[in-house]
């Protein structure tokens, strides 16, 4: 079996059983990330200003590489050539890997000219050089993964081993929100009814100079019972509308509308005393935990 074929089937399966799971590790079989040089400044997940990140944008110079043997179907070279109108993209590159993956390479400062011809661009060979074309003022460049067949951009940390990570993520800040709109901090007393709740966690990495990244999994429950799971595993795409992983799909404009935080479920709480606790997870399986004692008058 296709090693992606495998994989999927494990995503598959991990969606039909996330509400009974905390960590579901799925990686492996031979794709590696396209530099050698560690410097992700966003990863899968992200909450950029209300939209998420739907790969790694990486800082690293130098060249970029082809993560996997596949073939070669889109090059795009130069930005401002007469028959082109600049890309959000800038100058990009996309492989094919069989089975529906597809790998994206982003934001380089050039491309070797080149057009799609069936031929089959080995790993580790190189695709171009990182840089700052399209709509980035960073230097770097940015790696997506596509399933063509399941229509949903894939977290590469899920296929690829994940970057070394030692550090538990961070709960930033918790929030709730009710009926009307009025956001409250679950220190405090609060009135009896319906509240969304709201998280802001990261991933602190390697050390307090890395960049804070999404983690990968938030856990929510109110006296021990779960409320709320988001995941950043897939992004799919349903009737035009992008999609996310909280306790079954929903449009990720509403899971991702108060950045840099996520929505992460709601609750409806009685007057007495109620336990919420947030549990933040990454990839590798280190976590974080916040336990609040709400009042609920």
């Amino acid at each position: 079996m296709d090693r992606f074929a495998m994989v999927r089937r494990g995503l598959w399966a991990v969606k039909r059983m996330l509400p009974a799971l905390v960590f579901f590790p799925v990686w492996a079989y031979g794709i590696d990330w396209p530099s050698e040089v560690v410097g992700v400044s966003a990863n899968f997940g992200m909450n950029d200003r209300g939209l998420p990140i739907m790969g790694a944008s990486f800082e690293a110079a130098g060249p970029v590489r082809a993560a996997d043997a596949g073939e070669l179907i889109f090059s795009r070279y130069g930005d401002n050539t007469a028959s082109r109108l600049p890309s959000p993209l800038g100058a990009w590159v996309a492989l094919d890997h069989g089975e529906g993956l597809i790998s994206i390479y982003s934001r380089l400062d050039d491309v070797p000219p080149q057009e799609p011809s069936g031929e089959v661009v080995e790993k580790g060979a190189v695709l171009g050089t990182a840089g700052r074309s399209g709509w980035s003022k960073a230097e770097g460049f940015h790696f997506s993964l596509f399933d063509r067949k399941e229509r949903c951009w894939v977290n590469p940390s899920m296929i690829i081993t994940p970057l070394l990570d030692t550090r538990s993520p961070t709960i930033q800040a918790v929030a709730l929100q009710n009926d009307e709109g009025r956001v409250l901090d679950p220190t405090g007393g609060i009135s009896q009814g319906r509240y969304r709740i709201y998280v802001s966690a990261a991933d602190t990495r390697l050390g307090p100079n890395e960049n804070a990244l999404a983690p990968h999994r938030i856990l929510c429950t109110v006296n021990g019972s779960e409320i709320g799971v988001l995941t950043f595993e897939t992004y799919s795409t349903r009737d035009g509308i992008l999609m996310v992983y909280r306790n079954g799909l929903v449009p990720v404009r509403q899971v991702y509308s108060r950045a840099p935080s996520f929505e992460v479920g709601e609750v409806w709480v009685t007057r007495g005393q109620a336990i919420l606790e947030v549990v933040a997870q990454d990839i590798t399986g280190n976590s974080q935990s916040a336990v609040y004692r709400l009042w609920v008058e």
